[in-house]
């Protein structure tokens, strides 16, 4: 398989079935039982937490997609409940225990997991610190289908962190290509405050991030031979099989 081909095969699946971890109310339910108050706490507190004690306007930089208002709320209010590198690492615990329960057990997750470790080892972070972050965090060898989950994880963060570089570069802000993927009322949704329609013209702009982020991320998969790239599209279509996409 060609390394474009491969990244446009495996960039929906890997993060729709992000998505679903993090909107899935189990996931919530282990933030509560982590001593987290209903809201975004946990979310924040936990996914970004691989940044450190970072103020909060530096993590709204970090990630750029959620309104700024919604990650300073959750990233306070989880402050109070545990340290960064703490909450980062009970959040880790949250991918892999949701992965357990979503996975199909007859993936072969040990090929899974040696080919994305290939890829997240390749990967070059200057300039992904969200990324950067999640790739230093622990990934138990005892627990091969929690760490399928959480390489995915990984580099779900990494297509993310070079998808808000490629927004930038083609002179989008975030939340201007947030509303142009999902419309004002889901770009609400996901924090921004009352956020304005786009004009048609600048949508090309958004088209032309998405094949920069492949590019971008082309590196990565040309460290996979061409077989080696159709057996991991076909793992992560395995993997992924639960996702209702």
């Amino acid at each position: 398989m060609e390394i474009l081909d491969c990244i446009t095969a495996v960039a929906r699946p890997i993060h729709d079935f992000g998505d679903e971890f993090m909107s899935d109310e189990a996931t919530a339910a282990i933030g509560l039982r982590a001593g987290f108050a209903p809201g975004r706490g946990f979310y924040c507190r936990g996914r970004f937490g691989v940044l450190g004690e970072a103020p909060a306007p530096v993590v709204q930089a970090a990630q750029g997609f959620l309104g700024p208002r919604l990650v300073t709320t959750g990233w306070l209010a989880g402050r109070a409940v545990m340290p960064a590198e703490e909450a980062a690492a009970c959040y880790a615990q949250a991918v892999r225990t949701w992965g357990g329960a979503h996975i199909p057990t007859d993936v072969d997750v040990e090929h899974f997991n040696h080919l994305a470790q290939q890829l997240i080892d390749a990967a070059d972070a200057d300039a992904l610190p969200l990324f950067a972050g999640w790739r230093a965090q622990p990934c138990p060898e005892d627990d091969p289908v929690g760490a399928a989950m959480q390489r995915v994880h990984v580099l779900r963060e990494h297509r993310g962190a070079c998808h808000l570089a490629a927004v930038r570069l083609c002179g989008l802000s975030a939340r201007e290509a947030m509303v142009i993927n999902l419309g004002v009322e889901r770009a609400i949704h996901y924090g921004w405050q009352e956020p304005h329609p786009v004009a048609a013209t600048q949508v090309p702009r958004r088209q032309r991030a998405e094949r920069l982020t492949d590019e971008m991320q082309a590196p990565l998969y040309a460290a996979l031979t061409d077989r080696q790239r159709t057996e991991f599209a076909r793992l992560i279509n395995a993997l992924t099989a639960s996702c209702s996409r």
